[in-house]
């Protein structure tokens, strides 16, 4: 598809309804409302809005994803009460709804959001709350993914994964692992509390890749989840990629972000048509709204115009993302035939 004016593809773009599967919600803290809850909540932190974005805004460039970790420290202090909780996640989910972002997945790890005494339930039904007021009032589709740390105890995410299983009527529908792959890389650590994630009905998920290359991504399939986090390095193991694809295991991928982690050397060197042509599921998402700085609509701009991805292909990507969507298969037809109605209308 040629474009007349080089507006067009963003507009386009932005204009798509979209489906982001990987969104955390302590990478995507507003600045201003960062600003008052620093105030508010006597937390150390920036008092001018420069500065407080500089604060959250990680680096174009990490040493590695432990680097990049660290802009999550200020959002998770700030986030550890309801009234925060619920106001950041009401106030990311309009964000998404604003540039026609049709069907949410929205991440976070609620046990570091209990230092100053909420349960990890209370954080869910807390950020549940704020989600579905946003969501009701935009008419975006909003699901939940409960993420445990790898550096969090056995007890810990055992004790999450059961509240996780128990706020499905909230919204939650999958359980993730996350955190310091290099510190801690064996998923399998955690293999109590996955399997009471999903006897107890929730999907499988898991982060990989962000650091130890295609051997992580392989490690993580020992998990048996239906997605993986990143994972792009799974490019250089040919078999891994077959398997993938055989698997039907998609990749959560965020090129952006990775960028930033140093896990590819540029932008430009991510490896998402290489990925499409071994066959491997893939959908598009931006990891952090503000740890990375980048909206979906610009994530989808980047790999057109960066990566030389064609405009034929990232609908695929976003057609996929309905596909692959942990949420039920009337709510994914729905979306799916929304997004196919819209680009009828365009010619396309």
């Amino acid at each position: 598809m040629e474009f007349q004016r080089a507006d067009d593809a963003r507009r386009l773009f932005f204009e798509m309804p979209k489906p982001e599967l990987h969104l955390h919600l302590d990478g995507s803290l507003d600045p201003a409302l960062a600003l008052e809850l620093a105030a508010t909540r006597n937390v150390d932190a920036p008092r001018d809005w420069a500065g407080m974005r500089a604060a959250l805004v990680a680096p174009e460039r990490c040493a590695d994803q432990a680097d990049l970790l660290r802009a999550f420290d200020l959002p998770i202090a700030l986030l550890q009460d309801t009234e925060a909780l619920e106001r950041a996640a009401e106030q990311l989910v309009r964000a998404k709804a604003a540039e026609n972002v049709a069907y949410l997945e929205m991440r976070w790890g609620p046990h570091l959001h209990t230092a100053k005494g909420l349960t990890q339930s209370q954080v869910i039904a807390a950020v549940a709350a704020g989600a579905r007021r946003a969501a009701a009032e935009t008419g975006i589709e909003v699901r939940l993914i409960i993420t445990a740390l790898r550096s969090h105890s056995l007890e810990e995410n055992r004790n999450l994964a059961t509240a996780a299983v128990a706020a499905q009527d909230l919204g939650v529908v999958a359980f993730d692992l996350a955190g310091r792959e290099a510190a801690f890389p064996d998923p399998l650590t955690f293999k109590e509390s996955f399997d009471i994630a999903r006897n107890g009905g929730l999907a499988i998920t898991l982060h990989a890749g962000e650091w130890g290359g295609a051997a992580q991504v392989r490690r993580a399939l020992e998990v048996q989840p239906a997605r993986i986090a990143h994972g792009g390095v799974a490019v250089d193991d040919l078999s891994l990629c077959a398997e993938l694809a055989a698997r039907n295991v998609s990749l959560d991928l965020c090129p952006t972000s990775n960028t930033q982690a140093a896990i590819v050397a540029g932008y430009g060197d991510f490896p998402i048509a290489e990925l499409r042509r071994r066959g491997v599921p893939i959908t598009l998402n931006t990891d952090d709204l503000v740890v990375s700085d980048v909206t979906l609509s610009e994530e989808y701009l980047h790999a057109h115009r960066r990566l030389g991805l064609p405009v034929a292909d990232l609908i695929d990507l976003a057609r996929a993302g309905y596909d692959f969507a942990f949420a039920e298969q009337g709510t994914k037809v729905r979306l799916r035939n929304a997004l196919e109605s819209w680009l009828a209308q365009r010619g396309m």
